[in-house]
């Protein structure tokens, strides 16, 4: 037995070694490719042996020796790797490639097996499909004329074809240009309005001015700037400009040009001053989109109409706003239920009940509501079986997360990440289930809570809700008097508990905080001998993160809406986007201004609700949770130099 147990440690040493081995010749092969040096990718790929990745090498390769011109190859290999993500890129690699090449025979042949295709992928087919004669390539651009605003190089030929068809004229020019315009876009505006004849474009310089500075171009613009479409669009736009950063002033400009505009320039200029006042949650902005009349809207301009009707309380405008909305949009869940809403304090109950049961059961911020309005307790389902040791094995064995364990082991999470949520591409619930305890089993718990995430009829909220590092964050939480079903909310929502993480602002750890935050925390509670360096400590973290929250409750009223609001956004905000009396908690949250921070005030108060029936084992309200967000006050904050 001894010597057994010796050979066994003898014999998982050697594989060990093996693994460290093919793992630094995979780096030094991914290295070489970054580098263009094909006979270091050789070499390394040489001593590769059977490793997990091997096919992403043989994609280097194949993408160095693209130039060659050896087709047969690249075939061999889709077809070897069929359906795995690094087939699905090595494909989409080589029709940018064959389309610069305008090869267009290949492109028809390889872009139907493509099973998530890129935009630019997809304009790189439509050409191939215009160099044949398939108008039928048209009709989509077409369909894309107004969301795809700034679109990738490889859509230019294309959307010049849609334009020298026919099908797009001068007012489809200007509502594009407007549509850019509205999104900050100014660059593809100026793309746009290039392609208006010359008799009918606006200067250049001139457009530059009122998009650079809309109240100076006003005060400049010559005497008869109205005599031409494109003087009175600059106008609108220079109206747009001004509304950003001061609706008042740009509705001020507004009346005195308005008797110079065609009705549909004066409504479009209405309908931006109506979106930016609604942003800043100026009462005026309800009355302001009614000036806007008919005028086309965008996404953004529909929904800040029911937000600022939301706020204003008017709930037959909520209900005619939401009415007139496209209806891929009106059928989201936060427009169902405001709908639902609508109805119920029109009296029509039935009405709202029907809308309210088509959301409820969906485990999320409104669909919580939705039962909630139906008088529905929220509670996680049934556990799901757990999952067997066969079901175990299959998911152990399915190559894709084969591959993205092994980005793991590398630290390549992005890659890994990839991998991973391809790979469960067409799973079914128990294949679900079983990665997700496979993710788990791994420590990756963003996998874990994201796999189970997207099971439809057998779920295990234990895994959607996981709860890791209890033994720090419960106790942190207590010391500070806070909720721990919030805590966690937080924190799932922050980091999905990977303590290394770092977002792109610089914030880090489990609870995600910034270096200046997480400095002044540590001063304000006495931590002594705190650097930088210690944030992705998970007990510092928690313990640093947990006392901001408790510092942002007891200034904002102890309201965990607008404590939330606040972790992500920063006090300041979350004080100032209260309103002039006391405002619903669920209307707070939707009527957030930056959609980053609306999105997770709402996923962590849900989030919260499911936390809390875990560790209690009974059902807990989202509305109680939500309550009543007070008025804005004058009074200074208790900390005034919260972060």
């Amino acid at each position: 037995m001894k010597f057994s147990a010796a050979l066994f440690g003898l014999l998982m040493a050697g594989t060990a070694l093996a693994q460290e081995g093919s793992d630094a010749a995979f780096l030094i092969a991914r290295d070489a490719f970054r580098a263009g040096d094909i006979n270091k990718l050789e070499r390394a790929a040489a001593q590769l042996g059977r490793h997990e990745l091997t096919p992403y090498v043989d994609n280097y390769r194949l993408r160095m020796w693209m130039e060659q011109g050896d087709p047969g190859a690249i075939r061999a290999f889709l077809e070897r790797q069929d359906g795995s993500y690094v087939a699905e890129k090595l494909r989409a690699d080589w029709i940018r490639w064959l389309g610069k090449r305008f090869a267009w025979n290949e492109i028809d042949a390889q872009y139907p097996k493509l099973l998530a295709p890129e935009a630019d992928v997809t304009c790189y087919a439509q050409q191939a499909r215009l160099a044949r004669d398939d108008r039928r390539a048209l009709d989509e651009a077409a369909r894309l004329w107004l969301t795809q605003l700034e679109p990738p190089e490889a859509c230019v030929p294309v959307n010049e074809a849609l334009l020298f068809s026919g099908r797009v004229g001068v007012d489809d020019l200007w509502q594009r240009a407007r549509r850019q315009i509205e999104a900050n876009k100014t660059g593809a505006a100026k793309t746009t309005l290039g392609y208006l004849a010359d008799s009918q474009a606006p200067d250049s310089r001139s457009l530059d001015a009122a998009l650079g500075n809309g109240m100076g171009y006003l005060f400049r613009q010559s005497a008869d700037w109205y005599a031409t479409r494109a003087g009175r669009e600059l106008a609108a736009i220079a109206v747009q400009r001004i509304a950003t950063s001061d609706p008042r002033a740009a509705a001020e400009q507004l009346e005195k040009l308005q008797p110079r505009l065609q009705d549909g320039e004066s409504r479009w200029a209405w309908s931006q001053i109506a979106l930016q006042a609604a942003r800043k949650h100026l009462p005026e902005a309800v009355d302001w989109y009614a000036r806007a009349g008919d005028a086309p809207l965008s996404e953004e301009g529909h929904q800040w109409k029911v937000r600022a009707a939301l706020r204003a309380q008017e709930w037959g405008i909520v209900h005619r706003a939401i009415d007139a909305m496209p209806p891929e949009l009106a059928g989201r869940p936060e427009w169902i239920y405001w709908l639902g809403r609508a109805h119920k304090a029109g009296g029509r109950t039935s009405q709202a009940d029907a809308l309210f049961a088509k959301i409820a059961g969906q485990p999320n911020f409104y669909g919580n509501l939705a039962d909630e309005e139906l008088g529905r307790a929220v509670l996680p389902p049934p556990k799901a079986e757990a999952p067997t040791y066969e079901e175990q094995r299959a998911a152990r064995e399915t190559p894709g997360l084969k591959r993205a364990l092994a980005f793991f082991r590398l630290d390549m999470r992005t890659e890994a990440v990839r991998e991973w949520n391809w790979a469960l591409r067409d799973m079914d619930d128990r294949q679900l289930l079983a990665a997700a305890q496979l993710a788990k089993g791994n420590q990756i718990w963003d996998r874990a809570i994201n796999t189970a995430d997207r099971t439809k009829k057998e779920h295990d909220y234990s895994l959607r809700f996981l709860a890791p590092y209890g033994d720090t964050v419960r106790p942190a939480a207590q010391n500070q008097a806070l909720d721990d079903a919030w805590v966690y909310g937080l924190m799932r929502q922050e980091s999905r508990f990977i303590s290394s993480a770092k977002s792109n602002v610089g914030a880090s750890g489990l609870m995600q905080l910034m270096p200046a935050t997480a400095k002044w925390v540590a001063r304000k509670i006495g931590l002594r001998d705190y650097h930088h360096g210690r944030v992705n400590d998970t007990q510092t973290n928690v313990l640093l993160g947990t006392s901001y929250m408790r510092l942002v409750m007891e200034n904002l009223d102890n309201h965990p809406v607008l404590a939330s609001a606040a972790y992500n956004a920063g006090p300041n905000r979350a004080r100032k986007w209260r309103a002039e009396r006391p405002l619903e908690g669920a209307i707070y949250a939707e009527t957030i201004p930056f959609s980053e921070t609306r999105d997770y005030v709402k996923k962590v108060m849900s989030n919260a609700v499911y936390y809390s029936a875990l560790f209690n084992g009974r059902p807990d309200s989202l509305k109680a949770r939500l309550g009543v967000v007070g008025a804005r006050v004058a009074d200074a904050p208790k900390d005034a130099d919260l972060p």
